[in-house]
């Protein structure tokens, strides 16, 4: 069975204001001094790194073949994640953008330096989390081979972990505000069918040739081989309010991922999909999440929400029943059909507290499953 992973962006936030805080050196030092063990074997390794921004906290699970225990280590990983932000008076938040006005401050280094240099308000303006899905795959072609199958699909899992509906203090009228800023990169979004392993990789290899990116790591497609691990990486997620929620994703991601290789192994050809109209159809999910219009992966005309889903979900359905995920796979789309999205749950927040501030802590508690997500 393929093995998945899940890497996670948190923002760190005041616990009392639930301002951004800048404080992830710290945090990551107490991650650090927690990991020696007096009179053991030695360091022991924790899943946390810096981003891009010093309000960012970023932790990846390890690899696994079974969806329970990835949700192990991912409730594991945001508990932890928040013991040692407690220790500066920080808290955690599963939240995709900040909802109170933030100046974000670029994390030290010379590849961040060089990013603020090269493209200046974007990079200074990117404090935006996602959740990223590792799934492994055999070979460069066969992974090559999932990304041209994969395309129409992406959208809908945008729509689904949708949860930045606000941005600079105001509500942006999206349900993933992450997703546009996000694209303000020149190398993000969908991509071309690429056909072959070489020619991918002809492409990125001139990407990085002009100069432009300094290096394979800011090739920001929204799904892309990994340059580190044998894996296909989906980008196009805001990380989750519900800690459930990303296993959901890397069920459905897992079961794309093989339902495309065995297309390909059958030598059924990829949706030959403009580009243009993949990238209307994520404005479209980012804009309406699950409360609004999204276009079917199929067709690219405007349907429902739900419709959207259970299209992927049947597209997928023998390999969700192959790896045992179908179960998982249906009551957690129900769940999130009925109760919403991150986003969802947020604007509920705004209209009980009145207050961003109060919405920013109640979902540091949601985070961690300190505090139940409302139905």
């Amino acid at each position: 069975m393929r093995s998945v992973g899940v890497e996670e962006e948190l923002l760190l936030v005041d616990a009392d204001s639930g301002a951004p805080l800048a404080v992830s050196g710290a945090v990551l030092a107490s991650a650090d001094r927690q990991s020696w063990q007096p009179g053991g074997p030695g360091v022991q390794e924790h899943p946390f790194e810096p981003e891009l921004h010093k309000e960012q906290l970023e932790f990846a699970t390890r690899p696994v073949t079974e969806m329970g225990r990835l949700q192990e280590e991912i409730t594991r990983s945001r508990q932890e994640a928040a013991r040692h932000a407690d220790t500066v008076g920080a808290r955690v938040a599963a939240l995709a953008t900040s909802p109170l006005p933030v100046q974000p401050s670029l994390n030290a280094g010379t590849r961040y330096r060089w990013m603020g240099e090269q493209f200046g308000l974007t990079t200074q303006e990117q404090l935006t989390c996602g959740c990223h899905v590792h799934v492994s795959v055999t070979s460069d072609e066969e992974g090559v081979a999932v990304l041209d199958r994969i395309r129409p699909w992406l959208a809908v899992l945008t729509a689904m972990s949708a949860n930045s509906p606000f941005w600079q203090g105001q509500d942006s009228d999206y349900a993933s505000y992450r997703s546009r800023v996000w694209n303000r990169w020149p190398s993000s979004g969908p991509v071309d069918v690429f056909g072959s392993a070489d020619r991918y990789h002809d492409q990125v290899d001139a990407m990085v040739a002009s100069g432009v990116l300094r290096d394979e790591g800011m090739i920001y497609f929204d799904a892309r081989l990994s340059a580190a691990y044998p894996t296909v990486e989906v980008r196009v997620a805001d990380v989750c309010l519900d800690a459930t929620t990303p296993v959901l994703l890397a069920a459905l991601v897992r079961a794309l991922v093989e339902t495309s290789s065995r297309e390909w192994q059958e030598g059924l050809p990829p949706a030959r999909i403009a580009t243009g109209l993949l990238r209307l159809a994520s404005w479209r999910a980012g804009r309406s999440g699950l409360d609004g219009p999204l276009l079917h992966p199929e067709t690219m005309r405007e349907t429902s929400a739900a419709d959207a889903v259970h299209a992927l979900c049947r597209h997928v359905g023998d390999a969700l029943a192959d790896h045992g995920d179908d179960d998982l796979v249906r009551e957690g789309v129900a769940r999130l059909l009925a109760t919403g999205n991150g986003a969802r749950v947020q604007r509920r927040l705004l209209s009980e507290e009145g207050s961003l501030g109060r919405v920013v802590t109640r979902c540091a508690l949601m985070t961690t499953g300190a505090l139940p997500q409302p139905g």
